[in-house]
């Protein structure tokens, strides 16, 4: 029998990951003349958590696929660009200094048989890793972004993100999304019936909806998937006990221009994100609520923060760290924090949702998709999380602080994540490269984000490559070559900034 083709989906939820799946499926369904009916139901009563306030660089793809405006986007969410990220205090002080490293977005490839890595890591190592072969590192040395000033949109001198404003990102998402054709009700949802582990329809105080598919972005409640089966959550709290925030929205820092990185300082129970945007800070502290509690957590982030910047607000958040053992189940699927939440440290909220919406495209095809479709929708997204579950775990595993009992336990949080204690061996004695995570579900961190993290976290290989002096130092120039010529062309973030907003 001949399989139908969907005629309606109901997405209940909105923010950014109910409006940014929305827009994808109005665009994919009927930017051609499809007739496909892309309905979202939100609540007036429930807000938007709005924290999450860093993307990776993948997120462009997104937007420009969208045919969203660059400059348009980055005015309407008070947006600055986002370099990569610099983590501060993740080691023990050396000789007096605190330990910092750089962790950028792009891979610069080497130009001969050497790799880069190898290079480093034989050659006195006068500096870091990622100021050896970053140019993002050497632009944020100066204050400079990753565009020239005839940069087209979405594309710069190096891969890069945002920091946005992610309320205003949810209201323009939802303004371009009506705009393009999806149906806007605000409604509370009083009752999702089920008949088994299919949707029915929703019960809310504006009426009854059914639909072929729903998509549940009610955040962490999963007010649609709860509904269909019990005992669907795999928690990650144990390897990553951070479940625990408290964010502060404050008034620019005087004197200073937005950071064009976000800074990621580790305190005594988790760490603390600082996020520049045009018209504000953001910053908070992600924390083990077991060992703090929150007027705890708070009076240690304004400590860290150190200074008397006006306050304009304070929100605490419950995270639930883990996600689905399947994300779709009957005709519901769920993305965003419905799906699974791996704490913010690398800024990969929206990218999950970007993938976990892109994904549709290829499995849901008809009215009625098999199980085998499901099947492979979960597998991959678990595949997904896992992966990006032990990047995060590679951030604490590597810790030489021993000041708190957090930071203790987090040093043997490798064992967590299956075969990642053989890999770091592995890379005592070799560079990490791609074969080593091949087969893998990795969607965004390569070979090259490890090398960051492990280089910068002081987890170098002992190497004796028969390597000559004058190619490793040839090498190592043609990087700085590379760096001088781009902060030559770039522009200032400050600059960038001022143009976007005219």
């Amino acid at each position: 029998m001949a399989k139908e083709a969907i005629k309606n989906i109901t997405i209940v939820g909105g923010g950014s990951s109910g409006w940014m799946t929305a827009m994808y499926l109005q665009r994919l369904y009927n930017q051609s003349g499809g007739t496909v009916k892309i309905r979202l139901v939100e609540s007036k009563d429930v807000g938007t958590i709005g924290v999450g306030e860093a993307t990776v660089h993948s997120i462009r793809f997104f937007f420009a696929a969208m045919g969203l405006d660059e400059n348009e986007l980055l005015r309407e969410t008070n947006a600055t660009l986002k370099n990569g990220i610099m983590f501060r205090n993740w080691m023990k002080p050396k000789d007096g200094q605190t330990h910092e490293y750089f962790h950028p977005f792009e891979q610069q490839r080497p130009a001969g048989p050497l790799d880069n890595a190898t290079a480093w890591v034989q050659s006195p190592k006068h500096v870091s890793y990622a100021q050896a072969t970053s140019i993002s590192s050497e632009l944020i040395s100066n204050a400079n972004s990753p565009k020239t000033a005839t940069s087209p949109q979405y594309q710069g001198i190096v891969p890069y993100g945002y920091h946005l404003d992610a309320i205003l990102m949810g209201k323009y998402l939802r303004k371009k999304a009506c705009g393009a054709g999806v149906e806007h009700i605000e409604a509370n949802v009083k009752h999702v019936k089920t008949d088994g582990e299919t949707i029915t329809s929703i019960i809310t105080n504006k009426g009854e909806f059914t639909s072929d598919i729903f998509i549940d972005c009610t955040g962490f409640k999963g007010l649609l998937i709860e509904s269909l089966r019990d005992n669907n959550w795999q928690s990650f709290e144990q390897e990553l006990p951070c479940n625990k925030a408290v964010a502060i929205q404050r008034k620019p820092l005087l004197g200073q221009s937005p950071k064009p990185y976000t800074l990621a300082t580790a305190l005594t129970n988790g760490w603390a994100w600082e996020i520049d945007l045009s018209n504000r800070q953001g910053t908070g502290y992600v924390y083990d609520g077991n060992r703090l509690t929150r007027k705890e957590a708070e009076a240690e982030l304004l400590e860290h923060l150190g200074d008397s910047q006006e306050i304009l607000k304070t929100v605490h958040l419950d995270m639930k760290i883990g996600c689905r053992k399947e994300f779709w189940i009957g005709n519901c699927i769920s993305i965003g924090l419905s799906g699974g939440f791996i704490e913010p440290l690398e800024s990969t909220g929206l990218h999950i949702v970007n993938v976990g919406a892109r994904l549709l495209a290829t499995h849901l095809s008809s009215n009625a998709p098999t199980q085998p479709v499901r099947d492979s929708y979960n597998k991959t997204l678990n595949g997904i999380y896992q992966d990006l579950r032990q990047f995060i775990i590679l951030h604490y595993c590597l810790s030489d602080r021993d000041d708190t009992e957090f930071w203790k336990q987090a040093a043997k949080t490798a064992a967590y994540a299956k075969g990642l204690p053989e890999m770091l061996e592995l890379w005592r004695n070799k560079t990490c490269e791609f074969m080593d995570l091949a087969g893998g579900y990795g969607t965004i961190f390569n070979d090259e984000n490890y090398r960051f993290i492990l280089y910068g976290m002081d987890h170098t290989p002992d190497l004796s490559q028969p390597a000559s002096e004058y190619e490793i130092q040839n090498i190592l120039q043609r990087l700085a070559q590379q760096q001088e010529q781009a902060d030559k062309s770039a522009m200032l973030h400050s600059e960038f900034l001022k143009l976007v907003s005219k």
